[in-house]
């Protein structure tokens, strides 16, 4: 099996689940005491936000790139950006390393394309939803997006690092998911992206009658499957 390479910590709370899915599915796809070799290089979420909010994105992704690369001296075989945000710099993390870089977008409309589904709901941070570097990608494969409101938009992204990314579980912000997610299914939406790798934390499908996509658990099972390769 190849070595899985994971840039985490952004935040830790999701990135332990990205282990966790990665090594379960291993085991279940080969058995017995069998887990995934990983090299895991896990940064400083406060580092990255702040560099986020001040919109330096060329900063954010010099510290991508160091990671990536101590994540391929490592022995890593793949590389995944264990958040949906940071994607924004994957071309240039891509551009600095040899191995490949399983892009968390391309994996996501692979899952929806197979499951039939052409309009979908996004839900992520501000940066997700609001620029082209995401939205663009997924309409690439042909999918048309559609994004909450801008109340909703910004209340979403509060949850994410108010509470999601701190590892709080608020009822009040699960419901008011809930009611984003029944708003974008009304405006056409067949399924709906938790296009954040902390959301699935929050909402889970046993709380919406539209289907939803984890972007963690895809993002997981395509490393395990292109490992195992």
């Amino acid at each position: 099996m190849k070595t899985i390479g994971l840039l985490g910590g952004m935040s830790w709370e999701s990135t332990a689940l990205y282990y966790r899915y990665i090594n379960q599915l291993t085991r279940e796809q080969r058995g017995g005491l069998h887990s995934a070799p990983i090299a895991l290089i896990s940064l400083d979420l406060a580092e990255i936000a702040a560099q986020q909010e001040s919109g330096d994105w060329q900063a954010a992704a010099q510290t991508l790139i160091a990671a990536a690369k101590q994540a391929e001296a490592a022995g890593a075989d793949l590389l995944l950006i264990c958040t949906n945000t940071m994607h924004k710099v994957a071309d240039q993390v891509q551009a600095a390393i040899d191995i490949p870089l399983l892009h968390l977008a391309d994996a996501t409309a692979a899952q929806l394309k197979r499951d039939g589904i052409s309009r979908t709901g996004l839900l992520g941070t501000r940066y997700t939803m609001e620029q082209d570097f995401y939205t663009g990608r997924l309409e690439a494969h042909g999918l048309h997006v559609l994004v909450p409101n801008q109340d909703d938009r910004n209340r979403v992204h509060e949850i994410i690092y108010e509470e999601l990314c701190l590892g709080v579980i608020d009822d009040d912000s699960r419901r008011r998911y809930q009611q984003v997610i029944t708003a974008l299914a009304f405006d056409g939406a067949e399924a709906v992206i938790l296009g954040c790798t902390e959301i699935a934390m929050l909402v889970r499908q046993e709380d919406t009658p539209t289907p939803l996509y984890d972007t963690t658990r895809i993002h997981a099972a395509e490393a395990v499957r292109l490992a195992l390769d």
